[in-house]
């Protein structure tokens, strides 16, 4: 499934391996064990994380508050990033706001009610991530975000049980998923693939991760800093090729959109409902991130049970095939970054807290999550796949990039990129969409 071959890591992002299992303890940062002066007081996070893994953040905090006090409360929005920008500069600013996107970290901190991060964060966080991680939460050289969870972009979703049945092996080259494509047409009569681009003012989004997949398949790790940079335009041909590739499938009526209806259905389907048609078998594949696994606790089998994640079992998933089958491992990361518009000693301890291990191994415990935490513990993942790929995030050998929309200014990684997919789908010429997407960048 995951490659365990040791891969050349390319800068500017190496995710460093593993240095040790150790929780980190008050010399790194933990919380004081003087808390009489914020007991009793209430923190409150606001995010674009909602259903499960919005209850298990907030349970993540159960220790924490048994130890110092603090209660804090966690309110998702699915239209989160649409509307926070809004909310800061009205003056409805939640104490702390967990940010999907390095770009809208920069759009807060440009209203100037983001507070630097605490003395206490920033030594957490040198301690416990690459200093890559550290950079996408800094503007102008100031600190501001610690890092999160992280989560592995590019998977391919599937059932083990049905591709034995199909005599179907997992691809090693994108021409190879292409055949496989039609293999399983030819085989079932119905449409392959199932996609959702839904997901309220971000809808969108899940159609920037397939183009960002294959420029670094195609193109490599240089092209996609550049074009992260601006310095590669979205109407380059490289780009357009990535469109093309992609188009192969999301745009082909007999390859999508199985379950759900013809190719424009792909707007009105949410984006996380997919997991259901590849539990239940309506349909075979879906491209998604790790996180996509918490949607299959909430999913059921075609017989009414919840679906097991395993090699042999109901789902799993394959890492999206790069163009050649011995090339190197490319993956895509995105996270969330912690930011905080209250300086209250209460909103310090847990911006403190969220930035140590003992937090992430508290989440990733709970299931369905992983985190780009080096020191956090990968076996305390919900399933063999988590742990993969968490592993496969500190491995440094694996060719990583960041979420190159999320790096991209506000106007076009979560404005113009994510409407020109949506265009894209509905019909708009790719030539048409590639210009008004790099339009984003005069806003």
């Amino acid at each position: 499934m995951i490659s365990s071959q040791r891969r050349r890591v390319i800068a500017p992002i190496a995710f460093i391996g593993i240095a040790g299992l150790a929780l980190a303890g008050c010399a790194e940062g933990g919380t004081s064990e003087d808390t009489g002066s914020v007991e009793g007081q209430t923190v409150q996070i606001a995010g674009g994380i909602t259903g499960v893994e919005a209850d298990d953040l907030n349970a993540s905090f159960e220790q924490f508050t048994a130890d110092t006090g603090i209660e804090v409360v966690y309110t998702g929005d699915k239209s989160f990033e649409g509307n926070i920008v809004t909310k800061v500069t009205g003056g409805s600013a939640p104490d702390i706001a967990i940010v999907p996107q390095p770009g809208l970290v920069k759009a807060l901190v440009d209203t100037g009610e983001v507070q630097p991060a605490p003395e206490a964060v920033e030594a957490n966080v040198d301690a416990n991530w690459s200093p890559d991680w550290k950079t996408y939460g800094t503007v102008d050289d100031v600190f501001y975000a610690a890092p999160m969870l992280g989560n592995v972009k590019g998977y391919v979703w599937y059932s083990p049980k049905q591709f034995a049945e199909w005599g179907v092996e997992i691809p090693t080259t994108y021409d190879e998923l292409l055949t496989l494509t039609q293999t399983i047409r030819d085989k079932t009569g119905a449409a392959p693939w199932c996609a959702g681009f839904a997901s309220d003012a971000a809808s969108g989004w899940p159609g920037t991760d397939w183009i960002e997949d294959l420029v670094l398949r195609q193109s490599g790790a240089d092209v996609y800093d550049q074009w992260v940079a601006n310095e590669v335009e979205f109407t380059d041909p490289k780009i357009k090729d990535a469109f093309d590739a992609v188009g192969e499938i999301l745009l082909n009526p007999d390859y999508v959109n199985a379950g759900y209806g013809d190719v424009k259905s792909i707007n009105s389907t949410a984006f996380a409902d997919v997991a259901a048609a590849v539990s239940d078998g309506r349909c075979a594949m879906t491209h998604q991130a790790s996180f996509l696994s918490a949607n299959f606790l909430e999913a059921k089998t075609a017989a009414g049970a919840t679906p097991e994640i395993g090699p042999e079992g109901d789902v799993y998933a394959f890492l999206l095939p790069g163009v050649e089958a011995d090339g190197e491992t490319f993956v895509e990361a995105g996270g969330e970054f912690v930011t905080a518009f209250s300086d209250s000693e209460a909103t310090q301890k847990v911006l403190e807290f969220m930035s140590t291990p003992e937090f992430a191994n508290a989440r990733v415990e709970l299931g369905g999550v992983i985190s780009a935490n080096k020191n956090a513990d990968p076996s305390l993942a919900s399933s063999q796949f988590l742990t993969e790929a968490m592993e496969l995030l500190q491995d440094p050998a694996t060719v990583v990039r960041f979420d190159a929309s999320d790096l991209m200014p506000a106007t076009v990684g979560n404005g113009s990129f994510w409407k020109g997919m949506v265009n894209w789908i509905d019909g708009r010429p790719t030539d048409q969409v590639l210009s008004d997407i790099q339009a984003g960048y005069d806003n």
